[in-house]
């Protein structure tokens, strides 16, 4: 991890030799404009997508900062929730887009966390069969992982993320100053993948996050700089590699399948983020189980997790529906699950093998049903604050 004022500066990514966008790092929304007029947003219009708490804090703001370069500024405010990342609510931004008479060659904002981003970016991709669109998450959530890489999409009924799309952003813009708006139950769920990103990449990285813990959940700002852009840089390097996920890119999947499953049967009542930590763990166990990561090393997992804030263990859930939810998982291949394992820690891999037996073992560990060598698993599990 390199020292330095990581809250300034950018990251490009490629798709072979070709840049595509921009990752810019920031302190506050000032660089916006500059970085519209390079994208040649002069006379054109643009129209800010956002939730309507985040519309509070920002709308205001960005709307003024994007105005001194664009043509016409409109914006689409819609209620916050996962339970509106629904193609009802792409449709009325469709609406929106025709009635003021969008045109190809114009540009959407998705100004907000990971349901802004990924709806703005699905109904990019499909209106007019393609517009602009920038990401500028607000969330640190949406910075580490949702707004990189093009995945976009909403949830049809009570399944997560099955309609979408990949398509690029022009650019993404992040204000790190954002982050001292974010409650502490939303600011820590970013953690989950953020420790994922050092599970499956980087073991240095994992052990600097622990080490570093107190900065990070006292969000000073040249910490949380650093390690935003080192996940960045690791969901960069796989995103590049592999842009529609037809191989190493699931990596970034870990803890994705169980945890996807929990969210679902939980009625999202846990955030995305959490979710994910719960996964990891329970994967993580198996791991262990397996014999690929030593005892400790599945201990490091859950007491950073721990320490970041974040569910080790969970209560009120059912392992049956659980595994009967894996079972519609969108990541599946003809029926087999691709679970993603860990070698060790930095290291994941893509397994086809894991049982039925093997996911409820580790869903087990999480529910607290599996002792520890006596111990009872549970002892560290907290809930973020609400």
């Amino acid at each position: 991890m390199s020292e330095g004022n990581s809250a300034a500066g950018r990251i490009t990514v490629h798709q072979g030799e070709k840049p595509v966008y921009d990752i810019v790092f920031r302190r506050d929304f000032g660089g916006l404009e500059e970085e519209l007029r390079k994208l040649g947003v002069q006379g054109r219009k643009v129209c800010i997508v956002t939730d309507s708490r985040v519309a509070s804090y920002y709308l205001e703001q960005v709307s003024g900062v994007i105005s001194g370069c664009a043509g016409t500024v409109t914006s689409f405010v819609f209620p916050e929730g996962e339970e509106n990342k629904n193609l009802d609510v792409v449709r009325k931004l469709y609406e929106h887009l025709i009635l003021q008479h969008f045109e190809r060659k114009d540009l959407l904002v998705a100004l907000g966390g990971g349901v802004t981003g990924d709806l703005t970016g699905f109904a990019a991709a499909t209106y007019l069969r393609g517009i602009d669109f920038i990401q500028v998450p607000t969330t640190l959530l949406s910075q580490v992982d949702s707004s990189i890489g093009g995945k976009t999409g909403v949830d049809f009924d009570s399944y997560k993320n099955m309609v979408g799309a990949f398509y690029m952003p022009r650019l993404v813009y992040m204000n790190l100053s954002v982050l001292a708006t974010l409650t502490e139950r939303h600011y820590l769920e970013g953690m989950g993948e953020i420790i994922k990103h050092g599970l499956i990449r980087d073991r240095a990285y994992f052990y600097w996050l622990r080490d570093h813990m107190e900065d990070i959940r006292r969000r000073d700002l040249e910490t949380c700089g650093q390690m935003i852009r080192r996940s960045c840089e690791i969901k960069r390097e796989v995103v590049e590699r592999d842009p529609k996920e037809q191989g190493e890119r699931a990596l970034l999947n870990f803890g994705h399948t169980l945890g996807h499953a929990i969210e679902k049967e939980m009625g999202f009542a846990l955030l995305h983020g959490e979710c994910v930590a719960l996964g990891c763990i329970a994967a993580a166990f198996i791991s262990m189980k397996r014999g690929w990561i030593s005892r400790q090393d599945y201990e490091d997992v859950r007491n950073v997790t721990a320490a970041a804030g974040l569910p080790a263990a969970l209560a009120g859930a059912d392992c049956g529906k659980i595994l009967e939810a894996v079972r519609h998982d969108k990541k599946m291949e003809a029926g087999v699950v691709k679970f993603i394992l860990l070698r060790q820690i930095g290291e994941a891999c893509i397994d086809r093998t894991v049982s039925r037996e093997e996911m409820a073992e580790g869903l087990a560990e999480i529910l607290g049903a599996a002792p520890k060598n006596g111990q009872s698993g549970n002892q560290q599990a907290e809930r973020p604050e609400e």
